[in-house]
């Protein structure tokens, strides 16, 4: 019993900071998207008038998350190095970041768009012109990435004046904030679409931004070398490119998943229900399995930098003990997004058929074996990317966040058709 409690004691001991940041941290992005859960049931009419809506967003927020995520890893990464200075001189770590930053979120908003609208042509979910929706994709993606560079920039300074573990708590607030900011930032361009009198109006302004991401990035590659070494920023854009556009057809597989599941069910009235429900609590899902994931990456990725972790090719003691960490958050995150969701039902009108009981089931059941995947897809990620001489920090949370948006929606939903059919 005593070498029991001194062990339990050591492991919580050990990762005290994980648990007191991280969850305050996972508190603070479930309670936020749950409210972008509620902001997403209001757009309900903008999402019906726009073919490809749903698959647009959702694969907006995987992105800005990919993005910002991955930045906010490569900055506590510095951070644990001592490499990290809060300066914008040119060259810096904190510069190349954010022209890298910049300079992504044009190139993925605008590839995001045009591959969205031939998705949305090719299935079948409606006709919308293409300057359309890449003027939605591109310029709701760029305001959202600038509001979120400037969070993440918050959260590098206060981080580095306070010596607090940004790895703890950049991933789910910078995926919370995508949620909640990338939402009426799509809407406001969804609003002007449906309102605006003149598609040539649209034809001009999609124009002008391909040709300001054209510039941006005209800039960025033709520049010299910096001290003799090769641009930080434009080997972040180079080297994170490949892996954001294959992250990016996983994120619009699972916004067809969920458009297709949610939106165009052709009997609406007998399944407005579980449209609501869905529309409340899959911003929060998806947003805890990303936050996990960023949480679990950024982690071994320092660890795997600082050489703490070494490559084997199954886990060792330690990312074991990294995977427990992550059962036990997810199951009190997952557990409260559960609470928080049938509360927000009852004060929207009321949860229908479906008890408490079985909200709890379908969270936490969904939200486990997401976890379960979500441990072993970060680990062997990250082990693959270093073995490939690649930074585990521009690789790990792209491909983890994307894969467990799929697997999430995936999963959720085929629990939720189990637990209801």
């Amino acid at each position: 019993m005593g070498s029991g409690k001194v062990v339990v004691s050591g492991f919580f001991g050990r990762n005290r900071a994980v648990f007191v940041m991280g969850l305050t941290a996972l508190f603070i992005a479930g309670t936020a998207c749950l409210f972008a859960g509620i902001f997403l049931g209001s757009m309900e009419s903008y999402i019906l008038a726009i073919p490809g809506m749903m698959i647009l967003l959702y694969s907006a927020i995987g992105m800005r998350g990919n993005i910002f995520g991955a930045m906010g890893s490569r900055l506590g990464t510095s951070m644990h190095m001592g490499t990290f200075k809060m300066s914008f001189k040119k060259g810096s770590i904190l510069r190349s970041n954010i022209e890298s930053a910049i300079g992504l979120s044009f190139l993925i908003s605008l590839a995001m768009g045009l591959i969205g609208w031939a998705v949305v042509a090719l299935f079948g979910f409606g006709e919308i012109h293409i300057a359309s929706f890449v003027f939605i994709s591109t310029l709701g993606g760029v305001m959202a990435g600038c509001v979120l560079l400037g969070i993440n920039l918050f959260i590098a300074r206060t981080g580095f004046k306070r010596n607090w573990d940004v790895d703890n708590i950049t991933a789910p607030l910078i995926a919370a904030c995508g949620d909640i900011v990338t939402m009426p930032m799509l809407f406001i361009c969804a609003w002007f679409i449906v309102h605006c009198p003149d598609q040539n109006i649209i034809n001009i302004l999609t124009l002008i931004l391909i040709l300001v991401a054209a510039i941006v990035l005209i800039i960025i590659f033709t520049r010299k070398m910096v001290l003799g070494r090769m641009d930080e920023a434009k080997r972040i854009i180079a080297q994170s490119t490949p892996i954001l556009l294959m992250c990016l057809m996983l994120n619009i597989v699972a916004g067809m998943i969920i458009e297709n599941s949610v939106i165009s069910n052709e009997d609406v009235q007998s399944t407005i229900a579980i449209p609501l429900v869905l529309l409340i609590m899959m911003p929060a899902f998806l947003n805890e399995g990303n936050a996990l994931s960023g949480m679990l990456t950024s982690r071994l990725s320092s660890m795997l930098h600082l050489g703490t972790l070494r490559i084997q090719r199954f886990p060792g003691k330690q990312a074991l003990e990294n995977f427990i960490v992550t059962y036990i958050l997810a199951a009190v995150t997952y557990g409260y997004i559960g609470v928080a969701a049938f509360l927000a039902a009852i004060a929207m009108g009321g949860p229908g058929d479906i008890s408490f009981i079985n909200v709890m089931g379908i969270v936490l059941i969904s939200g486990m074996l997401t976890a379960t995947v979500l441990n072993i897809l970060s680990y062997y990620v990250a082990m693959g990317a270093v073995k490939f001489n690649l930074d585990p920090d521009d690789h790990s949370i792209p491909v983890t966040s994307s894969s467990m948006d799929l697997i999430g929606a995936a999963v959720l939903i085929g629990v939720i058709v189990l637990f209801i059919a």
